[in-house]
């Protein structure tokens, strides 16, 4: 297939997804809108996540803190903004402080980069819970105004749609092809021309935008925030798990795991939290032991490979607990002696 064709490909696909999950809300029951609600903010979130860490090996940690500043956005400039005011204002705030952020930490990479983007995280959600106590008396904000659960669900799953169609323009443009670069050989992409102090820096803020805008429009979801509920580090390890497991350098790859993530979440978490962490911790080894492309790799030649391997693993432990291959070796030796 031509580019041309791959690219019209992906865009009937997300029109498909999107025609199907536009029409949930009509004939699902208020459990489905909401786990539908949770899968199409992790698909936003991993998507946007890929787009940028997948692509240029850069492994942030900062996800949940750009959820936390949109939200925090959201409940202080909804009634003033509006609806689709505070979700621009979440955006934009995101944007300026991942803008900071990368400048500071962006010439890092590995596990220095990760750690710095966890303890920013960190630092922000401290000082606004020191910022709330002290200054203005509470621990949290109250939203009083919030759009009917429709508009809630359409917002986010435009932001989502949006995501993905973002995700497969930026692929087939020198910016995609520069972040690419970035994740082979920076140094040689850097003999090649290419500026690679900006490129890192509108990638890392166009993944913090999203997360802003994603931040606010399912901050309403709650009737109260708090620090420790919208910078919640789950989040971010989760958009992270999501990505990795569904594939991080491929285009569908985190919205599949997404939907298989917000499943698992909504049918084992409140009933069996336990078992969703180990179901985690096993899915992500799996994914790194067996799959390092993610779940989007699979095709019926991985599934043919794992056949052929299991039978022959299975047929030398056979033979090695039967004791045929002892006497292989003591007829080797015989001959060698003969």
């Amino acid at each position: 297939m031509t580019s041309k064709q791959f690219l019209v490909r992906d865009l009937l696909v997300l029109l498909a997804i999107a025609g199907w999950a536009l029409a949930l809300p009509y004939w699902g029951s208020e459990f489905v809108v909401s786990m539908a609600l949770t899968c199409l903010m992790y698909v936003a979130l991993s998507s946007s996540w890929a787009l940028f860490c997948g692509t240029s090996r850069y492994l942030s940690l900062a996800t949940s803190a750009f959820f936390g500043i949109g939200a925090y956005a959201c409940a202080l400039g909804i009634e003033r903004f509006g609806w689709a005011g505070s979700i621009a204002l979440g955006a934009a705030i995101a944007t300026g402080v991942a803008v900071l952020m990368g400048a500071a930490v962006l010439h890092l990479r590995g596990t220095y980069f990760a750690v710095l983007t966890f303890g920013m995280t960190e630092l922000i959600r401290h000082a606004i819970t020191y910022f709330e106590k002290s200054v203005t008396g509470t621990v949290g904000r109250v939203l009083a105004v919030a759009p009917e659960r429709d508009t809630i669900y359409l917002t986010v799953l435009l932001l989502a749609v949006g995501t993905v169609g973002a995700s497969i323009w930026v692929r087939r443009t020198r910016f995609g092809l520069a972040l690419a670069g970035i994740g082979a050989d920076e140094q040689r992409a850097q003999t090649l021309g290419v500026n690679t102090r900006w490129v890192k820096l509108a990638g890392f803020a166009l993944t913090a935008a999203v997360a802003g805008a994603i931040g606010a429009a399912m901050s309403v979801r709650w009737t109260y925030i708090d620090p420790h509920t919208v910078f919640n580090p789950f989040i971010g390890f989760q958009t992270v798990l999501i990505a990795l497991i569904g594939g991080a350098v491929t285009l569908w790859g985190p919205l599949i795991a997404a939907i298989v993530f917000s499943v698992l979440a909504e049918t084992l978490r409140l009933q069996a939290p336990q078992v969703y962490m180990m179901t985690l911790g096993i899915l992500l080894i799996l994914s790194v032991l067996y799959l390092p492309g993610g779940l989007a790799s699979v095709r019926w030649e991985t599934f043919r490979g794992w056949r052929d391997a299991t039978r022959a693993w299975w047929k030398e432990r056979r033979a090695e607990w039967s004791g045929e291959k002892e006497r292989a070796k003591a007829r080797a030796r015989a001959r060698r002696f003969a």
